[in-house]
């Protein structure tokens, strides 16, 4: 058993990791100005809500997925 669990632990953390590196990839990509000055002119209530309360990320990604069309049954992480 503990030579099973030295072979799988290096492939699976590698997973492991090339996974979390997609999850990260939106967090580390910065909101442009044009994209934030779009945001301001064409936000909602709920989305300016989220802006005073969660933050600049949360709010622009709540925007981004309105303006694909995607729902908001999931929440983004909060940063």
């Amino acid at each position: 058993m503990v030579a099973l669990s030295v072979i799988l632990f290096p492939p699976l953390l590698i997973a492991f990791l090339l996974v979390m590196e997609r999850v990260e990839e939106p967090l580390r990509r910065p909101a442009s100005p044009r994209e934030v000055g779009e945001f301001l002119d064409t936000a909602n209530a709920a989305e300016v809500d989220t802006l005073a309360s969660s933050g600049i990320r949360r709010a622009l990604s709540r925007w981004r997925r309105r303006r694909r069309g995607g729902s908001s049954t999931t929440n983004p992480p909060m940063v």
